[in-house]
């Protein structure tokens, strides 16, 4: 682990940003204030809104912490007049897209609601975003969906920034690091929301890597630090990774049951809900794929969603609004990862300290069998 990573936070531990109004500043004080590493997320915010999180999260910490954006998805080749093929675009079938809302009116009328408008923009604002992170810089900023520019990579580091970038695979890690991105977050397939793969094509069927084999592959790939994602929720656990070749564990699933989480009230319980009892990947919410608790909105649509992101995001944007504001989960995005179950209700403080002895317990256990020479009876 480098030393530039590891003065940052104390103990290995990142909340991981969680977009959609789950990862508050409150939540991330509270991980920083801990020993961990807190994350805002500005996906789906505007710049000004990022900007404002900051503001009141440097209000609630002087610790380190990190902000999460989503790198500008290219256009879709033939997507439109004067449209370019750009790595990782993926064709977009218009028709598709229109058969999905076609399918989903239903929902809709149900809801009593329109569906969005699917050309809502595909960079999320990701020059201002840039442009406000570099005028005022935060300690560590992560990047999801693809590998920035190596110039946006560099400016970063130029205002003292430390840089991470998603990756799913060895060579998606290879990328990152070509990239000049100080660490790589190994998202293997158990985690919760969406992918972090670089190429979203539609042949895409979500039989990802498990993580305990994605950090060790990535670990021989790459000589930069990894951070292993992906179903993580007990110490035991967290020294797993780190025994593998990981430099820190970032939990997200675990983070969405506190009290500072802002999800919805309705999406915390269902993490140990018995009739929310499996994950699937789906694209029936994004387009894209991202591991949810199985509903009825995921069993009805999911297998005909098309790979079309961001299109099926804004397409359905305001039907998840209104299943919230109907306290419905069953039409609600619920994301979460393999590990749900074990969720716990606990302060993200308090949460953070229960992480870290049980990580010392799994450590205690492993030194003692060391001693023993490997003998386990």
């Amino acid at each position: 682990m480098s030393s530039a990573l590891t003065g940052l936070f104390p103990h290995p531990i990142v909340q991981a940003p969680m977009a959609g109004g789950v990862s508050l500043p409150q939540l991330a004080a509270a991980v920083s204030e801990a020993g961990g590493l807190g994350f805002l997320a500005a996906g789906y915010k505007t710049a000004d809104g990022m900007y404002q999180e900051i503001k009141q999260l440097r209000g609630l910490t002087n610790r380190p912490f990190g902000v999460n954006v989503f790198v500008s998805q290219p256009e879709h080749p033939g997507a439109g007049t004067g449209s370019t093929a750009a790595a990782g675009a993926a064709p977009l079938d218009a028709g598709a897209v229109e058969m999905y809302a076609q399918q989903l009116a239903g929902e809709a009328a149900w809801y009593e609601t329109e569906l969005g408008d699917p050309d809502s923009g595909r960079d999320d604002g990701y020059d201002a975003k840039l442009a406000v992170l570099l005028d005022n810089p935060v300690p560590v900023v992560s990047f999801h969906f693809g590998v920035p520019g190596r110039e946006v990579i560099d400016s970063l580091h130029r205002a003292g920034t430390f840089t991470m970038v998603t990756a799913t695979t060895a060579e998606e890690a290879r990328a990152v690091e070509r990239a000049g991105a100080d660490a790589v977050i190994a998202q293997g397939v158990e985690a919760g929301g969406h992918q972090g793969t670089h190429r979203d094509l539609p042949e895409n069927d979500g039989s990802g890597i498990g993580l305990l084999s994605l950090v060790a592959r990535i670990r021989e790939s790459v000589g930069i630090p990894v951070v292993a994602a992906g179903g993580l929720m007990r110490g035991g656990q967290i020294a797993a990774v780190l025994a593998a070749g990981a430099s820190a564990a970032q939990l997200g699933t675990a983070f969405l049951a506190t009290p500072e989480s802002g999800a919805h009230p309705l999406h915390k319980q269902a993490l140990t809900n018995p009739l929310f009892a499996r994950t699937e990947l789906t694209r029936a919410f994004s387009g894209r794929p991202a591991r949810a608790l199985v509903n009825r909105f995921l069993r009805e649509h999911g297998p005909y969603a098309p790979a079309a992101y961001p299109e099926v995001h804004h397409l359905t944007a305001p039907l998840r609004k209104a299943a919230a504001k109907a306290g419905d989960a069953q039409g609600m995005a619920l994301w979460a990862g393999q590990g749900h179950r074990m969720a716990r209700e606990l302060p993200a403080g308090r949460l953070v300290e229960v992480l870290v002895a049980e990580l010392a317990q799994a450590g205690t256990a492993l030194s003692e069998l060391a001693v023993r020479g490997g003998d386990w009876r």
